[in-house]
Formats: C-alpha cells, sequence, structure tokens
C-alpha cells in the first residue's frame, strides 16, 4: 500500500541527491539546507510516496501564508517512471493539503529551454486537475504559468498575495528585488538565471 508521509532528515538528503539534483536544473533548485532548515520551522512539508519502506516519489510544499500551500516540487524516483505515480502522487497531495489552496509553478513554453516538454508538463497538471491563474511569475529569471488545486473560487489577488509572502519570507530583500517578479509579464523582461539564492545547491 502507498502513502504519503513526511521523510526523516536523512531520508530527505538521500532523495536530494538521488531524485532532486538529477531532475532540476540549478536555477529551479532550492538548497538542501534550506529545505532542511525550513523544514525545522515547520515551514516546509516535503511529502513522500512511500511504497513499504522505500521513497518511489516526491511533492513538497511551502506553508508560509495560512490557507495556502505552494506547490514547490514533484518527482518519481527514475526507476519508477512512467510507473503512473506523478498522478498519484498529485491526487495524494491535494488529499494531504485539503483545507488549504495548492498553487505552484509550471514552466511557460514559449520561454522554456525545452518547449516540447513545459508544454507535455503544464498538460501533465491540467490533466490531473489544475487549474491555471490570470498572472504568471518570473522566479530568478524563469517564466512560469500559476497553477492551482481548491474546493471553490479563489482570486487571483489572494493567490498572489500568498505568493508573494512565501517568497519574501525565505529571501533576502536584495535578492527579492532583482530576480522575483509577481507577477509578471513578457513587457517586464526576464531576469537572468541563476541558481537558487545564487548559491550552489547543497
Amino acid at each position: 500500500m502507498m502513502e504519503m508521509k513526511l521523510p526523516t532528515e536523512a531520508q530527505l538528503t538521500e532523495i536530494y541527491e538521488r531524485d532532486l539534483k538529477p531532475s532540476f536544473p540549478p536555477a529551479e533548485l532550492k538548497p538542501l539546507r534550506e529545505m532542511k532548515a525550513e523544514m525545522k520551522r515547520g515551514e516546509y512539508r516535503p511529502w513522500c510516496l512511500f511504497d513499504g519502506g522505500e521513497i518511489v516519489g516526491e511533492a513538497f510544499v511551502w506553508t508560509y501564508a495560512e490557507g495556502f500551500a505552494l506547490f514547490d516540487y514533484l518527482c518519481v524516483t527514475p526507476s519508477r517512471r512512467n510507473d503512473g505515480l506523478g498522478s498519484l502522487l498529485i491526487q495524494k497531495l491535494v488529499e494531504a493539503e485539503r483545507g488549504s489552496v495548492l498553487f505552484g509553478e509550471s514552466e511557460i513554453p514559449a520561454y522554456a529551454e525545452d518547449p516540447a516538454m513545459a508544454e507535455r508538463r503544464l498538460g501533465f497538471y491540467k490533466r490531473n486537475g489544475a487549474k491555471q491563474a490570470g498572472y504568471d511569475t518570473c522566479i530568478f529569471g524563469v517564466p512560469y504559468h500559476t497553477l492551482y488545486w481548491a474546493d471553490g473560487d479563489v482570486s487571483d489577488g489572494e493567490m498572489a498575495a500568498a505568493h508573494e509572502a512565501c517568497y519574501r519570507s525565505s529571501i533576502p530583500k536584495l535578492l527579492y528585488q532583482k530576480y522575483m517578479r509577481i507577477p509578471w509579464d513578457a513587457s517586464m523582461g526576464a531576469s537572468e538565471k541563476i541558481p537558487w539564492l545564487g548559491q550552489e545547491n547543497t
């Protein structure tokens, strides 16, 4: 039986190296030490899908804004891809975070290094119940559409405020001002792509 649980710190380290590092470019991957610090403060839930004692996928959320959970990462371990676990992860995450508006970002295909992959990813989320909000973002030089899962209607203003709060709470002010645009549109241009917080992913 598969179930969603929070990992130990050692398990988080293991899956970060095994699954997340090979799956996300530096500009999109938060450092492990930042994840651990936020987890200890109760501001981050790195949900893991366990198949018995084995972690087969991850779905992480930030929880800075009350009533909202920012969908940070979705990843299936390489050895279990193409088993339908991505859809199961989203279903289990929506269940685990029921009562909160679950929202996140999916790279805008027109700006992606691999537009076809970005298009497939966007379609995957929408097939699994995501709605697209009326605003986009640009995070560390990467433009994204905003997607969300909610029981009822959520205004773009409410969601954008929660979106901003998540990042403002953890990113130094000068970096936020230079590299974060919430909301964003093409007329604003995109900043250069840099690793998360301009640091190495350790």
